[in-house]
């Protein structure tokens, strides 16, 4: 069947009732996906506001090309169908929702003597799945009290009939160790096993209560009948159920099913954490970082994730706690934002765990970019500096015999490369195979354009070179009265030796130091920079040689050649009528047998 599109100009023919829409671009890619209790008002406000909308929904806007819609019952139903086609799409605009299908779960498999099994693979039909856990070690801890507990089987035979009248299995050593009590060999009935699996689930269902009937019951049967040991192996049983409950937090028994979300935001980023509530019990908490596309308000995230997290963590809850007033009624569920008792407590929990997970996200950031300026501290330090030098620039001299002298500037902002800052120098003043006047002409070159356009100044100056190269370069900022207020030091090769202004000693680092490393990388760096130009310098030096020495071709046609196509072999490779276009048909024909005489 053929889809139909909308235009930005035709929203006004949008039904007015609840639905989804998408947005696509010029290129047919799904931007976006939304929904609306009313799809006309929703999506004409994209393209009616004047105010109030983010720099990044009007970006959005700028791209919509085609619209497309889905009509459904409800805004609960928009709801659903836009979850699952994020989920399923990842529109450029959209929060980021993934599938589940990495998360750990617990299978209890649909097959004669069932068995309880970890996974990270929902298969339909293949059993009853409970899940996702928070973390494998949750998913092993409750694994761990259902094996010590009961006793189920762990290998994969197929128990059938057939196969265990026939006697096509032994028993094993989990037989013999007491972990299993051998139906592979009909020693165990299967109303008994299945038992066992109905009190294992109760316990993934977070119902303790049962089992722990069940196992005082016989443990009072044992003792009535004298059999301690018995008694005492259903006593442990207990103790161990009672155990795993006090890892989990109990809040009232008086309390049901419940689920708690709570959300807390900035600008950018919103928390969210999930309480889930199992008779009375706190058996799940998450907590999630969701990163805000479009400045959505946090009761659109907090809608949207609701069914995302209840979906994934399989919940039925009927009774739903949160902070804020949700803008859509969930079916069959009753959403209250308490205000006193010990629901506002749960709820207030909730927030204790938001808020903290976000002060620990924020200050992991801090420590990133505390680690990431633990080397300009440590060269702060080392080189006695008053602020931190979040900007270097460093200058390198290169030439041969005096041919063709160039040099370089290298910028390292935040101890990073910043290569749009990078600069290269002809050199314009110095004549012959003078580093020192070099070094001075373009220290001065770069400060004086500095100065003039009222750019910023660098943290640190550092010069490739010893004493005399420090000293041409301090000239240049005692000219431009820049001297004083701007650190500058020279690195010399030899010894790797620090200079510093009116020092006659160098000031020694040790040579594992952070700090002198980075140095070295960024005189390293100036040092690359250089030679590359004076090669490239040199290179075309000596084809514009080349092209002069042949007969009719002067400077500027030289130039010409040169600027248009860089090279002998772009040159060598270019048609005749594309270079007689250029320089006319006469020089064009003498460089073509020229270069043709050359291969």
């Amino acid at each position: 069947m053929e889809v139909t599109y909308y235009t930005v100009e035709d929203t006004n023919k949008l039904p007015d009732q609840p639905g989804v829409y998408k947005f696509y671009n010029q290129q047919h890619d799904l931007i976006y996906v939304g929904k609306a209790k009313n799809l006309k008002k929703r999506v004409s406000s994209y393209f009616n506001r004047s105010t109030g909308s983010s720099r990044k929904t009007k970006k959005m806007v700028t791209e919509i090309t085609a619209i497309e819609f889905t009509i459904v019952n409800s805004e609960f139903d928009a709801l659903l169908l836009e979850n699952s086609l994020i989920k399923k799409n990842q529109p450029k605009y959209n929060i980021l929702l993934k599938d589940d299908k990495s998360y750990p779960y617990i299978l209890v498999t649909r097959e004669r003597f069932p068995r309880i099994i970890p996974t990270r693979r929902m298969v339909p039909g293949s059993g009853h799945y409970f899940g996702p856990f928070a973390s494998v070690k949750a998913m092993n801890n409750i694994l761990e009290l259902i094996r010590n507990l009961y006793t189920i089987r762990t290998c994969r035979y197929d128990l059938s009939e057939e196969n265990i009248r026939s006697g096509k299995f032994k028993v094993c050593l989990e037989y013999h160790i007491g972990n299993c009590k051998g139906p592979c060999e009909a020693l165990q009935s299967e109303k008994d096993y299945n038992y066992d699996i109905e009190q294992a689930t109760n316990i993934l269902k977070g119902n303790l209560g049962v089992a722990r009937s069940y196992f005082k019951e016989k443990m009072q049967e044992a003792a009535d009948n004298l059999e301690f040991e018995t008694a005492q192996m259903f006593k442990n049983k207990t103790e161990l159920l009672s155990k795993y409950q006090a890892k989990s937090l109990v809040v009232n028994s008086q309390i049901g099913d419940t689920d708690v979300f709570t959300i807390v935001s900035d600008d950018k980023v919103a928390f969210i954490n999930y309480l889930k509530v199992n008779n009375g019990s706190i058996v799940l908490t998450k907590t999630i970082e969701i990163k805000k596309k479009l400045d959505e308000p946090d009761e659109e995230v907090l809608a949207l994730m609701i069914v995302e997290l209840r979906n994934k963590y399989l919940s039925s809850a009927t009774d739903l706690l949160t902070n804020i007033e949700l803008p859509i009624q969930i079916d069959s569920v009753n959403t209250i934002v308490p205000k006193i008792g010990d629901k506002r407590k749960l709820v207030d929990m909730s927030i204790k765990n938001v808020l903290f997970y976000k002060k620990e996200r924020y200050n992991q950031s801090l420590s990133t970019k505390q680690k990431e300026n633990r080397v300009l501290i440590t060269l702060k330090e080392d080189l006695r500096l008053k602020d931190l030098p979040m900007h270097i620039e460093c200058f390198d001299n290169s030439n041969i015999q005096g041919t063709n002298p160039v040099a370089s500037m290298v910028c390292f902002k935040n101890g990073k490369p910043s290569k749009k800052d990078y600069r290269k120098f002809n050199i314009k003043t110095v004549i012959g195979p003078d580093d020192f006047g070099s070094m001075n002409e373009i220290v001065y070159r770069r400060y004086h354009r500095l100065k003039t356009e009222e750019l910023p100044m660098p943290n640190l100056i550092v010069i490739d070179g010893g004493k005399g190269q420090l000293s041409a370069a301090c000239k240049a900022l005692k000219e431009l009265q820049l001297y004083g207020s701007i650190p500058i030091v020279g690195i010399a090769k030899r010894l790797e030796e620090i200079y510093t202004p009116e020092d006659p000693y160098p000031l020694h680092i040790d040579k594992k130091s952070e700090s002198l490393k980075l140095l070295q990388r960024i005189r390293d760096e100036a040092h690359r920079f250089a030679i590359t130009f004076h090669r490239q310098k040199r290179s075309i030096a000596a084809l514009k040689t080349a092209l002069e020495e042949i007969p009719g071709i002067g400077k500027q046609t030289a130039m010409a050649l040169l600027k248009n196509f860089k090279s002998v072999k772009n040159i060598r490779e270019t048609d005749e009528q594309t270079l007689s276009n250029l320089i006319g048909a006469a020089k064009a024909k003498a460089v073509k047998e020229a270069l043709h005489t050359q291969t």
